[in-house]
């Protein structure tokens, strides 16, 4: 716990820093981190991470990001272009290696730059929000997703008697999902006290459960696909917490979800 406690203290103070500072530096951030996740899942599915055809997503998972990539573009590349382009590459490795990569590693390899890179992209885009409060929207989502884990895991302990998942997670309890969507919603609804009129109550309380539903869903897709192959963490960057992926398993489900059902006012 002492460990968890220091890492996490030091991780959150450079992440949140970065992003109240904004800019070139916060997007880079995201860039790394969203590398890293992509580093993370390749080596747990047994490829090579700095294989060739591994490249293919790090290139992908760049240009979803940082849009621009290394093009000195005015508008930037749209999202579902990259994508085709990553799934024709992805096929055509299967033919140039002669099936040495075969069909079932370029699902996996394109099922990772997709769910990182759109994940990592949302991230970024909401703290350059086009209505000026971005740190304000980045900060209430984390802030909603970690009252979430909190809640769930302190109010589990306290009071958990009934198995949410047991196949996938066996330590995760209903009475603690409960309790995590419960001080989710109270900390969003936090937010919109204090927001000066640009959050109001009612979307306050969507994004809580938003952030809660969504973001322990995520946590179990995360559980589910590393229980297929049998590891605790995703890696070991961060001391007591795991990888990337561990930290950041739900911010890649919830960010896309609350952008594309416009849960933020903007």
């Amino acid at each position: 716990m002492k460990q968890r406690l220091i890492t996490g203290i030091i991780a959150g103070a450079v992440f949140l820093g970065l992003c109240f500072i904004g800019g070139l530096w916060y997007h880079l951030l995201i860039l790394a981190m969203a590398l890293v996740g992509y580093y993370e899942f390749v080596r747990m599915t047994h490829t090579a991470p700095f294989g060739g055809t591994a490249w293919i997503g790090y290139a992908g998972v760049l240009l979803l990001v940082f849009p621009w990539g290394p093009l000195d573009l005015k508008v930037p590349i749209p999202w579902e272009h990259v994508l085709w382009l990553l799934l024709l590459l992805f096929l055509l490795a299967t033919v140039t290696t002669k099936n040495t990569i075969d069909i079932k590693r370029v699902s996996l390899l394109f099922l990772a730059s997709a769910y990182i890179g759109i994940g990592f992209s949302f991230i970024a885009e909401s703290r350059h929000a086009p209505d000026g409060h971005g740190v304000f929207w980045t900060f209430l989502l984390l802030a909603s997703i970690w009252a979430s884990d909190a809640g769930a895991y302190f109010v589990g302990r306290a009071m958990g008697r009934h198995k949410l998942w047991p196949s996938i997670s066996p330590n995760k309890t209903v009475e603690g999902a409960l309790g995590g969507v419960i001080i989710a919603v109270f900390t969003s609804l936090l937010f919109s006290f204090f927001s000066d009129g640009i959050l109001t109550a009612g979307q306050a309380v969507l994004i809580g459960l938003s952030c809660a539903v969504i973001g322990q869903l995520g946590d179990l897709v995360q559980s589910a696909y590393k229980r297929v192959y049998d590891i605790k963490d995703s890696g070991k960057l961060l001391p007591g917490h795991g990888g990337i992926l561990d930290r950041c398993d739900s911010w890649i489900v919830v960010f896309p979800f609350v952008h594309i059902l416009s849960l933020l006012p903007y």
